[in-house]
């Protein structure tokens, strides 16, 4: 599967879970209930111990059913070291300039951090792919809305705070996913073993996206 038609699954889910330093006893079963939930991407933190291992047996076992990828990329060399392993995307909290050409020169998706709108127009000109509104909840719902007169052309996702409560808003006022981490992948229930709590909030998560997107006949 080629980068665009990568692009486009993450989109058409509209869903990609936050995987913030996932033990490695777990991550099987939790990316197994993720999947099972609908979730397009699964963005593993590069904080996380093991974490290239962590990618490599995790794209092995699902190949293109879904998109697995590094968080948290602060700099071009991380990057490559993920893509090396197999990431099918990097995400950032920040614009790197240079990481986003280097993931863009290995046919990667590219997905820098972006507050304000100049941040926005300079991640976009140097070739992201998606921009990750970042953080999502502290700018607001209608953030997105306001920036869609000038700003339309450019794909953006919310991160950070989006919640069951709020993703349809996020998705009305024109965000084409949604960055999901505490709200979904949630430490208490993984810590348990409950692994179908976490396949029956994606499902929600899915389910409110779609319905948004029916009403703004996305």
């Amino acid at each position: 599967m080629n980068k665009w038609d990568k692009l486009q699954q993450l989109k058409d889910s509209g869903l990609v879970a936050v995987i913030r330093r996932p033990k490695q006893d777990h991550i099987y079963n939790l990316a197994q209930a993720l999947v099972d939930g609908g979730v397009g991407a699964l963005e593993i933190t590069v904080d996380t111990p093991d974490v290239f291992d962590m990618i490599v047996n995790l794209k092995g076992i699902f190949g293109d059913q879904v998109l697995v990828g590094a968080g948290t990329v602060l700099d071009a060399e991380t990057a490559k070291q993920a893509i090396t392993v197999g990431s099918d995307f990097i995400f950032s909290p920040i614009v790197d300039i240079e990481t986003i050409q280097l993931t863009n020169s290995y046919g990667k998706i590219s997905i820098p951090g972006v507050m304000t709108p100049t941040e926005i127009v300079t991640a976009y000109k140097a070739g992201a792919d998606l921009l990750k509104v970042f953080p999502g909840n502290s700018l607001g719902v209608n953030y997105i809305k306001e920036l869609q007169g000038p700003l339309g052309h450019i794909p953006m996702m919310p991160t950070g705070g989006v919640t069951l409560e709020n993703v349809a808003q996020f998705i009305k006022n024109g965000a084409v996913a949604v960055g999901v981490g505490g709200s979904l992948v949630n430490k208490e229930v993984i810590e348990a073993g409950r692994y179908e709590e976490l396949t029956e909030i994606a499902g929600k998560f899915i389910h409110l996206i779609k319905e948004s997107r029916s009403i703004v006949h996305y």
